[in-house]
């Protein structure tokens, strides 16, 4: 039986039914809960769950499962691979000393990627309910987490970028000139990916080939992901296909995932065929997952959990398999799940910190959906935001308008914006790429050259006429 928590303020005597009550009545607000119907009634009710749960031992979530053991392999995931010595340190803490310790001079870099494996989604949910956005800012800027393919993405001082050429009828002239405007920008050492209009093998391994000729003609130090179906891309990699990255959207229930079409030995399988090809040159991080808050519950799978700890527990799927990136497309969904600008700025810091903080590689799809009540003034908050915490990418995409997918991201000059104003740089091996190539004047300073590099231009020159 659940255990039940209560308290007594004043003359009001508070209860909550369990556990999971409790993290989402403690969850700041936000549409889609109010939609599942498991948001706290008031903003008093909120405090009060946020004081219940700082004097919560964080030994309760090893002991008190949100989704039982038996019924989802998530929470298998969670409790098996639990490192009980990486958690000794923290044992004896409540989630509100959790906080103090994390926002405190002791819990360092190294201190923090030594505790990663003690660490439950759960635990790192439940205190990042109890931080406002600049402490979720100051200890993710703490957590480092790097990955490494045809180059070094999340070192200290960089902000990589997805190159994102998405065409609304896969149109091969269209998706390379979005891929030359992208580099143009610097943009594109996290990962030149592209969302196929039409989603099959065939179509998937034509832009893999399209993608993979682009980098090797120009040596560029970077990787490729069509971000198919996870057995798609199985299916591309047996018939021969230069597969770099493979991708999947994942969730934090098994029902989650299954209505996804995969599971986690589907992701292990997965893995294991894209080591084999060994297409990496400076590391062996072959996975990109995309999450977003909201995903279990538009799959009716989120067991009466609050979406932020559903999204939180997706990073344990994530962390299994040591991704090169992982995304949280944190206003995808629609405002049925993060109304408005203030509450995609809020879930975005949150995701940020909870996949670093339990050692996932984490970027940000900074976006909203056109009849969400938000606009670019609030993306261009949060990108700095993200930018000030770490962040390991952001994606590019030409004039910040996805045409194929209909929905408000960055562009690559949003992100040329952030690496300038925070003195951020490119992966190392990228920006010496951009150096050689003449990309820009000044790569320190990210200063655009007048003319078209020369190796760009000479290929424009001998495009069919009709092409050009």
């Amino acid at each position: 039986m659940a255990q039940t928590y209560h308290t007594t303020v004043g003359s009001r005597r508070y209860r909550f039914s369990g556990l999971a009550e409790l993290m989402a009545k403690a969850t700041p607000p936000r549409s889609g809960d109010r939609l599942a119907g498991v948001m706290a009634d008031t903003a008093e009710e909120r405090v009060v769950a946020q004081m219940v749960l700082a004097e919560l031992p964080l030994i309760t979530f090893l002991n008190e499962a949100l989704i039982p053991y038996e019924q989802d392999e998530i929470t298998r995931l969670i409790i098996d691979d639990h490192d009980a010595k990486a958690f000794a340190p923290l044992k004896h803490l409540t989630v509100g000393d959790f906080r103090n310790w994390l926002l405190s001079d002791h819990a360092t870099s190294e201190a923090l990627a030594a505790a990663r494996p003690g660490i439950t989604p759960e635990m790192a949910a439940a205190v990042s309910k109890l931080m406002r956005n600049q402490d979720l800012m100051l200890v993710a800027k703490k957590c480092q987490v790097t990955t490494a393919f045809r180059n070094t993405i999340g070192l200290p001082g960089r902000l990589s970028t997805r190159l994102q050429p998405n065409h609304p009828t896969d149109d091969v002239t269209g998706i390379a000139a979005s891929i030359l405007d992208g580099l143009l920008y610097g943009s594109g050492d996290a990962v030149i990916g592209i969302n196929p209009a039409t989603d099959n093998v065939a179509q998937s391994i034509k832009l893999m080939r399209l993608m993979d000729d682009v980098i090797q003609k120009y040596e560029i130090p970077t990787q490729s992901c069509v971000l198919t179906h996870v057995t798609n891309t199985l299916e591309a990699i047996e018939q021969g296909a230069p597969v770099d990255l493979v991708f999947q959207s994942i969730g934090g229930t098994e029902a989650t995932n299954r209505s996804f079409g995969f599971d986690l030995s589907t992701l292990a399988e997965a893995e294991a065929a894209a080591q084999t090809l060994n297409r990496g040159t400076v590391g062996r991080n072959v996975m990109y997952f995309e999450t977003g808050q909201g995903s279990s519950l538009s799959a009716d799978a989120h067991h009466g959990l609050d979406q932020q700890t559903c999204e939180a527990r997706a990073y344990a799927v994530a962390r299994k398999f040591n991704p090169l990136l992982v995304n949280t497309v944190v206003g995808f969904i629609g405002p049925e799940y993060l109304y408005d600008g203030k509450e995609i700025t809020r879930a975005g810091l949150e995701d940020h910190f909870c996949g670093k903080l339990l050692g996932v590689p984490m970027g940000c799809d900074v976006c909203y959906t056109n009849h969400a009540n938000a606009d670019q003034n609030d993306m261009d908050n949060l990108l700095t935001l993200l930018g000030v915490a770490g962040c390991n990418f952001v994606m590019g995409i030409p004039g910040s308008d996805d045409i194929m997918l209909n929905y408000q991201t960055t562009s690559f000059h949003d992100a040329l914006y952030a690496r300038r104003v925070l003195g951020l740089k490119a992966a190392p091996e990228f920006e010496q790429w951009l150096a050689k190539m003449q990309i820009f004047q000044d790569v320190s300073t990210y200063r655009l050259n007048d003319q078209l590099p020369d190796a760009f231009a000479h290929s424009l020159r001998h495009l069919p006429k009709g092409s050009r």
